[in-house]
């Protein structure tokens, strides 16, 4: 049986390698020298040889994945990349002031969230561009009691991405650099030297909903605020090695198979390559389209989550939701097996998210469903 092909933003399409591999041990995990568990992993005791087995090897191909140095903690933890937007502010802004580039909807989010806890500033918008752009970070205006700067790697809703992670030192910061990396962890290597801490739910690149991981440099841990939860608290989640509560057991175990998975096609350097090639083979269609349009800059167009839409007879793009035209490529692309693909309700339109488990033979099925759709209006 051909499966369909998922675009969807998240949780989205898994390997399916990693999926019938699942399906295999649901009932009995079996240890890697095959060994029987006579337990499903949802079964198992967080704290039983055989789940801190999975657990340890996870956590081992993940830091080998991202080559993430010694110096930084890697942290399962629960909530989802939003409750990390108050998690974070929790454990590092100290009661002080910090600073957010606006790049989308979650970085919006993330703003509004630390204000609770904080001072939470505006260093640079790109909301007059509809997040369309990237604010040069030449122009971010970054306090000098700042206790860190948040960016949102990838915006997911309106398909901006940062293809270089900002150098603070340069700009004479020394606050941290915290990103949201929820939609891009993964697919493409990480300038640590840069960064402070990376956050990231699962549900994207990395496995199931339920994960949440956080990726921190010791020496800004033990700062939580009194009221942060103590199974929120970075230093108490890291000294008991992410077992200070019971963990998300299962979506471990999944995000585990999908980072052996990620090994198996050469790593994150190669996701990268197909990745570039994925996006660029959309992309390029859409720019010599008639009937589709992207309005992000070239310069900062996401891999990953890839927003467009179709023009009216007016040539204008159809923001309407509820326009025949988009109802029916909604109905030519499920036809086809292609899943998904309206856009975001806040924006309207159409998305398709294109991220690591997406092979590029889907991405050619989808191309060829919009020129075939695109025939069809002329």
């Amino acid at each position: 049986m051909t499966r369909p092909y998922n675009f969807s933003a998240g949780p989205a399409a898994m390997p399916e390698a990693v999926l019938q591999q699942a399906a295999s041990e649901m009932l009995d995990w079996h240890d890697a020298q095959g060994r029987s568990s006579g337990m499903s992993v949802m079964e198992m005791s967080h704290r039983g040889k055989e789940f801190i087995s999975i657990y340890e090897k996870a956590e081992a191909d993940l830091r080998e994945l991202l080559a993430v140095p010694a110096n930084f903690r890697i942290l399962f933890m629960q909530g989802g990349g939003l409750a990390e937007n108050a998690i974070v502010p929790l454990n590092l802004s100290r009661g002080g002031a910090m600073d957010f580039v606006l790049t989308g909807s979650w970085s919006q989010k993330s703003h509004k969230e630390a204000g609770k806890y904080g001072a939470a500033r505006v260093a640079a918008t790109a909301q007059v561009s509809g997040f369309t752009s990237l604010p040069d970070p030449a122009t971010w205006q970054i306090g000098a009691d700042s206790q860190y700067v948040h960016i949102c790697g990838n915006e997911t809703i309106h398909g901006v991405e940062f293809h270089e992670l900002p150098n603070l030192k340069t700009l004479g910061c020394d606050a941290p650099l915290v990103v949201d990396f929820s939609s891009n962890v993964a697919s493409r290597p990480v300038d640590w030297s840069r960064i402070g801490l990376a956050f990231g739910g699962a549900q994207k690149n990395l496995g199931p909903a339920g994960l949440t991981l956080v990726i921190v440099r010791e020496d800004l841990m033990g700062h939580a605020l009194k009221a942060c939860p103590s199974a929120f608290d970075y230093q108490l989640v890291a000294d008991n090695g992410s077992m200070y509560n019971t963990p998300p057991t299962y979506s471990i175990y999944i995000a585990g198979l999908v980072f052996q998975w990620l090994k198996q096609q050469g790593g994150v350097a190669a996701m990268e390559q197909r990745n570039i090639a994925k996006a660029q083979l959309l992309y390029d269609f859409i720019d010599g389209s008639q009937l589709y349009t992207n309005p992000v800059d070239k310069a900062c167009r996401s891999r990953m989550n890839v927003p467009f839409f179709l023009r009216g007879d007016d040539g204008q793009p159809l923001l309407d939701p509820t326009h025949p035209r988009n109802a029916a490529f909604l109905k030519a692309t499920q036809a086809a097996g292609l899943l998904q693909l309206k856009g975001h309700k806040s924006v309207g339109g159409m998305r398709a998210s294109i991220y690591n488990a997406m092979p590029i033979d889907g991405v050619q099925a989808l191309i060829a469903c919009m020129r075939d759709f695109e025939k069809t209006q002329a």
